[in-house]
């Protein structure tokens, strides 16, 4: 670690987002008994849900106080990424290296700040909550969060309490110290022990994402909820008025109204919580004959029920597959997604990063997911429009989190990524250009950053060109920052499979690869990226990965 001394050693996120509006921030956590319950509780000890929200915000007039990215207790957090990535781990031994400079890095949204009035047609904001993967928590994805936000999108980030956060704090709310609920480590290579344990973790997962989903609507409804987070004001009457703000300007109820998305093991869970809720057993005989043994079943009458529907958006960053291929739920994994009830794919975006399109196993399993069939390995159905799959070039899994822009020397030294700002950027205007072809009213690109963001996406030589195309499309003569929501995004063409948008490569759907698109014929260790999941297991073994590749429901 010898050339950590010669560099700025506090990490920083960039000073700004890329979208047009401020962002605000607020950390939440709600009691459970506040919530309606709409499934069976799998875990009585945890009590509350707890998640960070981002949203565009009006500009403070004052200094507020900072977001720090490590959350209270800071020393316990640090701690606990030190065990997390292991002895032996090179960002653990960054991490080592200046623990205390870890505690003053700060997001930059404004702290608590009022939630700006709608300019949509609708009066409210887009939603879209994002599920964490293995050492993740709700501060982990801050960045592409927050830069979603910026352009008009309330984005929620919950912390799951099941063991695959580094650790996580479920407070008492009556002074009693926090209850820590500490990383369960699990094998990687399949087997049954590990697939009931992932599936236990699955049946947590999904079940908070179904109070998060009450939770929103309670908070657009204007219910007065308790928020015990620690990051908020000591006066209880400020924090309630924080919450109050949201009311009315959450587009939560309509059907597919909520987008959905996620980070390895967080595309995962939100990828079975969609199917989970969409194709929920009205039959009790297909639970009884043991054929499927369902991970999440909410109430009939429920809202969720109404909410997932074939336009749910669904955005995957990095599917991690092994969890869904558990024999307890493979009826459910033969299942496509719900969008394929319609007219098919083309509200699911998945992004990997080059490290996981390398993985060879993973690749064909995300493929078959996101397919019209994903029971069996024949081409994608042409009645069907196709999922968008694309990767950057040299990305590491971390590439997708905050890691890779806190840390870009340590990732580029040791994980061979490179432009991490670059990367998220890819990563947000292809979430946003999702939501914006299946309905969702998002701002465009700002005068001020729409040259910087294409020439950073585009490169120089192109970037004129098409900054002048949208200057001209998206009508900006009378100042709105918002485009309708007939108005088209593709002048940047991030979800066109002819795209020529540097280091931005489309991949085929198709498990056979099609002639003229990406292929990945690696197999063996070239096929096994050391990165491929943040965790020390991994990281050091080649072995799990190259079994995984080869496991099949039983």
């Amino acid at each position: 670690m010898s050339f950590l001394p010669s560099l700025n050693p506090t990490p920083a996120f960039p000073k700004h987002y890329g979208g047009p509006y401020p962002v605000g921030t607020v950390d939440i956590e709600i009691p459970v008994s506040e919530l309606p319950s709409v499934a069976p509780t799998p875990d009585s000890s945890i009590t509350t849900v707890s998640f960070r929200v981002f949203y565009p915000c009006e500009s403070p007039h004052s200094s507020p106080k900072p977001v720090y990215w490590i959350p209270d207790p800071q020393h316990g957090y640090v701690s606990a990424y030190a065990r997390f990535l292991g002895a032996s781990s090179k960002l653990s031994q960054v991490i080592a290296y200046f623990p205390r400079l870890l505690y003053h890095i700060t997001i930059p949204a404004v702290r608590n700040a009022k939630v700006l009035a709608a300019p949509t047609e609708s009066k409210r904001w887009p939603v879209v909550v994002f599920s964490h993967g293995l050492g993740g928590s709700r501060n982990a994805y801050s960045h592409l969060l927050g830069s979603l936000s910026s352009y008009g999108i309330v984005a929620i980030a919950p912390e799951h309490r099941e063991g695959s956060a580094p650790i996580s704090y479920i407070k008492q709310g009556n002074g009693a110290e926090p209850v820590h609920v500490d990383y369960r480590s699990i094998p990687h290579t399949p087997s049954r022990e590990v697939e009931e344990a992932r599936d236990e973790q699955l049946k947590i997962r999904l079940w908070e994402l179904g109070l998060v989903h009450e939770a929103l609507l309670m908070i657009d409804k204007g219910a007065k909820l308790s928020n015990i987070a620690s990051e908020a004001s000591s006066k209880k009457t400020e924090v309630q008025n924080e919450l109050l703000t949201f009311g009315a300007l959450l587009d939560v109820h309509r059907p597919g109204s909520i987008s959905w998305a996620g980070h390895s093991f967080g595309a995962a869970t939100v990828y079975q919580f969609v199917k989970s809720v969409f194709y929920c057993p009205s039959d009790p005989g297909l639970q009884n004959s043991g054929a499927y043994h369902p991970l999440y079943v909410p109430a009939d009458d429920s809202s969720i029920r109404s909410q997932i529907t074939p336009q749910s958006t669904v955005a995957l960053l990095d599917l991690w597959t092994l969890p869904l291929r558990s024999a307890a739920t493979t009826w459910l994994w033969r299942k496509p997604l719900p969008c394929y009830e319609s007219s098919g794919g083309a509200n699911v975006l998945v992004i990997l990063s080059e490290a996981f399109f390398k993985w060879r196993g993973n690749l064909i399993s995300t493929k078959q997911a996101v397919s019209a069939d994903p029971s069996g390995d024949r081409r994608h159905d042409p009645a069907k429009s196709r999922p968008h799959i694309f990767y950057p070039f040299k990305t590491a899994h971390v590439s997708q989190s905050d890691f890779g822009i806190l840390f870009p020397w340590a990732t580029k030294k040791f994980m061979k990524a490179e432009e991490p700002e670059r990367t998220l950027k890819l990563n947000v205007l292809a979430i946003l250009e999702l939501m914006r072809q299946n309905g969702k009213d998002i701002a465009s690109l700002s005068e001020a950053d729409r040259h910087a963001v294409l020439e950073q996406v585009q490169g120089t030589a192109n970037g004129h060109a098409i900054s002048n195309v949208m200057h001209q499309k998206h009508g900006h003569a009378n100042g709105s920052l918002h485009q309708s929501k007939q108005a088209s995004p593709a002048e940047i063409d991030m979800l066109s499979p002819q795209s020529s948008i540097r280091g931005w490569v489309p991949v085929s759907v198709d498990v056979e690869d099609k002639p003229g698109e990406a292929t990945n014929e690696k197999t063996g260790s070239d096929a096994d990226p050391s990165e491929a999941v943040m965790e020390s297991e991994v990281m050091n073994s080649n072995e799990d990965h190259e079994n995984e590749s080869h496991h099949t429901p039983e």
